[in-house]
């Protein structure tokens, strides 16, 4: 986790802060404002944005949504969306693992909340983002092999089955209740 932090996803900030050096009105944005409206950004540099300042944001709720290892579980209204959406936890368990698992190539999975308040799941190759497309992006797994190929190698499936025990509900809970 380290490299992947501070190798991987500091290269990322790097590199966008690199594409909107020449433009210092930027500087003002968040990531969510940078993504969430690519139509403002000047085109040299729209597609270093999505590329790099996706890479941010991605690892940044990445990071956010992880805790140690508790085997949480939602509860609340997160937890009564879900069931609503999904049938019930476990359902929206395998459907998440399995656009996980399908996944080709590298990319994210995403739980997402729609502008009208609806949850999906959204696989997402490179490091684009779900804020581009007007969604709030809660809970997403990494899965680009520098995630999880030092301890496991090419078995992702692994990876993802662990994943599942360090997700911090609270906060994609929060997230939840926030949008």
């Amino acid at each position: 986790m380290k490299l992947h932090h501070g190798k991987h996803h500091q290269t990322y900030v790097d590199n966008l802060n690199k594409a909107t050096a020449a433009f210092p009105g930027l500087q003002n944005f968040t990531i969510e404002q940078l993504l969430s409206d690519l139509d403002v950004l000047d085109p040299s540099i729209r597609q270093a944005v999505i590329n790099h300042g996706g890479g941010h944001a991605n690892h940044s709720l990445y990071w956010q949504i992880m805790a140690p290892p508790a085997d949480q579980k939602p509860e609340g209204k997160l937890l009564a969306a879900l069931n609503s959406t999904f049938g019930d936890f476990t359902k929206f368990q395998e459907q998440f693992t399995a656009k996980a698992m399908a996944l080709f190539g590298s990319g994210w999975v995403f739980l997402t909340k729609t502008p009208q308040g609806k949850l999906n799941l959204k696989r997402h190759s490179f490091q684009n983002s779900p804020l581009s497309t007007g969604n709030t992006p809660l809970l997403t797994i990494d899965v680009w092999e520098h995630a999880y190929y030092l301890k496991y190698q090419n078995r992702r499936a692994e990876y993802i089955t662990a994943w599942w025990h360090v997700v911090n509900w609270n906060k994609v809970s929060e997230l939840f209740e926030r949008s």
